[in-house]
């Protein structure tokens, strides 16, 4: 064992700062900090993930006993064909001496039939002999099911609740792993799998868990004939995900029987660092992984599975698991567990893929403007999105939202994505703080809807009480040459018909297809030390840039801010 001096001679010194922190009056001296296990030629840091690991769904069981009102049969149903449409092939449907709830699950699944033939079901018992035997009588008719048996080991649990030392706690294992390898062969065309935890793992000395393990895997060894499987739980997460990982690759190096034993961890997330210490973990020798969607469960919940698959997938990693409709997923979930997944979660949150921020927004319009022009070939390389949002179902409406921190950037991408307008940059700007004067009176955010209403309102529709008497509009002629140059001196000449004395510093004539379907012209007048943006639109250029024109006129006699730069 590394002692922790050792290890804090490694950690970088604290650099002066301008502030001065003063001690909390927080007890701590109640707690004390882990012990490193010390493992100095790791090799988990230099590895990188290549395929995903086994992923085993415990949402039935260990989701389910967290749960206010846990599920009925109905919804424990709807979450195992769920489950199983997702691509899960191992799911923990119960701890059958639980409850007669879990019981009677498990027989609902096996005798409807509802099992795929590719797909093992896993249920638990504490090892007690008359636990094991009901657990292992309710897979009867089961094609394929692992059972697991467990003891709590740590120090804690042997001292205050078992009452026993090491010697005992490790016979009740073994005790456990014979009545289990007893039953195996009670189970007529099933392929029953056995699989060992020391609960608690986390809480338990590195040596005497290795003990343990070793002890049962070398009892079933010589006499179970398929693949031996130990499972090590992170019950309650008490130090930082590096510790796990070592202490994973501690076991998997010294684990018995380790070519036939599939080793497997169940990470709880206590400190919040849950998927660290689960990807961790398989860096460092797991080749399986148990959590549930979403991560719930006891306490703050399991290692999140989704956010997991997720993690490999936007490495360009094929999780395993199909996401391509992640809001319904989410939806089955909620639904099932009545429970609500925070908008800002990982991966399948309402806003995760959603921006506020002006300079956010302005990066991921011009990202997928890239994109597009590419024809949305090649690697994904969006700024601030990590992953395609169509790849999970999700399209690229709720992408940036508009409220009183966005900018000209996302005003711009919602109006060419929803509407095909492509503003000039002056016009985004000038927008840009009509939309936050609005938002900042309204207060909230603003829809696209509101925002076409708010572009129009400011730069088409004038309102009429602000709006001077309109003179007749004389005829403007059809000029020869590109779009915007030709219309220059046109615009220049009505303007002046129309009473107003600007210049026509900008004019912009675009054709547009989709919701809007014709011509858009943009025009920019200047007067005196004030500028005005007006816009018009028609089937045909003429009128499109008489309406401008006209608008602009109308806008003259509106307060103005100065010029841009």
């Amino acid at each position: 064992m590394e002692d922790s001096t050792v290890h804090a001679r490694h950690t970088a010194p604290l650099l002066p700062h301008t502030g001065v922190q003063r001690p909390s009056r927080m007890p701590t001296g109640k707690y004390h900090p882990y012990r490193p296990l010390g493992l100095p030629d790791r090799t988990w840091p230099d590895r990188v993930a290549r395929q995903a690991p086994l992923w085993c769904s415990v949402d039935l069981r260990d989701g389910n006993q967290a749960l206010i009102e846990p599920m009925d049969v109905e919804r424990k149903r709807r979450m195992f064909d769920l489950l199983v449409s997702m691509g899960f092939k191992e799911i923990e449907v119960g701890y059958p001496t639980a409850s007669g709830d879990d019981h009677a699950f498990v027989r609902h699944l096996i005798e409807d039939d509802a099992i795929p033939e590719d797909v093992v079901i896993q249920v638990m018992s504490p090892i007690r002999q008359d636990f094991i035997e009901r657990t292992v009588r309710s897979l009867r008719g089961a094609r394929r099911a692992c059972l697991q048996v467990f003891n709590p080991t740590s120090e804690a649990q042997r001292r205050l609740v078992l009452r026993a030392d090491r010697q005992a706690t490790l016979a009740l294992a073994l005790d456990g792993a014979r009545q289990a390898l007893r039953l195996q062969d009670s189970l007529p065309g099933t392929e029953l799998y056995l699989q060992y935890a020391p609960e608690s793992y986390t809480q338990t000395e590195p040596d005497y868990a290795l003990e343990i393990c070793n002890a049962v895997l070398d009892f079933w060894a010589p006499r179970a004939d398929h693949t031996l499987r130990i499972n090590l739980p992170a019950t309650v997460e008490v130090f930082p995900p590096q510790e796990f990982a070592d202490r994973i690759e501690y076991v998997s190096r010294h684990l018995a029987h380790r070519d036939r034993t599939l080793l497997s961890v169940h990470p709880h997330n206590d400190r919040g660092s849950g998927v660290a210490a689960a990807e961790m973990a398989v860096l460092a020798g797991a080749q399986r992984v148990e959590g549930t969607l979403f991560g719930n469960g006891e306490r703050t919940g399991n290692v999140c599975l989704v956010t997991l698959a997720m993690n490999l997938f936007s490495q360009g990693v094929d999780p395993m698991l199909d996401l391509g409709a992640i809001d319904r997923i989410r939806r089955i979930v909620e639904d099932c567990n009545q429970m609500p997944v925070p908008a800002r979660h990982p991966w399948a949150g309402d806003f995760v893929y959603t921006s506020f921020a002006g300079t956010h927004q302005d990066a991921i319009s011009k990202g997928l403007l890239a994109r597009q022009k590419a024809g949305d070939r090649g690697v994904w390389d969006v700024p601030y999105l990590p992953v395609d949002p169509r790849d999970i179902g999700r399209d690229y409406q709720a992408l940036i939202r508009i409220n009183t921190q966005s900018g000209k950037g996302g005003i711009a991408h919602l109006l060419r994505s929803e509407y095909g307008l492509e503003l000039p940059r002056r016009l985004q700007i000038d927008f840009a703080a009509v939309m936050q004067q609005r938002c900042e009176r309204a207060g909230g955010e603003a829809s696209a809807p509101q925002l076409w209403l708010a572009f129009e309102e400011t730069y088409a529709l004038p309102r009429a009480a602000d709006a001077p008497s309109r003179p007749p509009v004389p005829p403007i002629a059809e000029p020869t040459g590109a779009a915007a140059d030709r219309w220059h001196a046109p615009a220049q000449d009505l303007l002046g018909a129309l009473g107003a004395t600007g210049q026509v510093r900008h004019l912009q004539v675009d054709r547009v297809s989709g919701r809007l379907n014709g011509i858009v012209a943009y025009l920019e007048v200047v007067v005196g030390a004030r500028a005005f943006w007006a816009v018009g639109r028609h089937p045909e250029e003429s009128e499109a840039v008489r309406r401008a024109v006209r608008s602009a006129a109308r806008r003259a006699a509106l307060p103005r801010t100065p010029v841009a730069p």
